[in-house]
């Protein structure tokens, strides 16, 4: 038998084992209506709040450097607008990438 009837044998043992799907997951009992959503509702909001204060604060920096002559923290305001738009999304792309 060659290498390449070798690979060939393998490949098609693998392909006919299916592998198991977990789907999307099933809380533990007693874990579905508990405090576990009100935590990660606190955290989303903490999140969205974190994000308005890094805009007010980039902003009052950018205006006070604005004012001074320099315009060295726009590249903070980009790092400030991706966190938010990955704080904003960040269920689809768990969705996406679990689903």
């Amino acid at each position: 038998m060659t290498l390449i009837d070798g690979l060939a044998q393998a490949g098609s043992t693998l392909a006919q084992r299916t592998v198991p799907d977990p789907g999307g997951g099933v809380a533990p009992p007693g874990v579905a209506g508990s405090g576990v959503l009100l935590i990660l509702q606190w955290i989303a909001w903490l999140a969205v709040a974190a994000c308005v204060a890094g805009m007010l604060y980039t902003a009052a920096k950018m205006a006070i450097s604005h004012r001074r002559g320099d315009d060295t923290n726009v590249s903070q305001l980009g790092w400030v607008f991706a966190a938010c738009v990955l704080i904003g999304s960040a269920s689809a792309i768990v969705g996406a990438l679990i689903g």
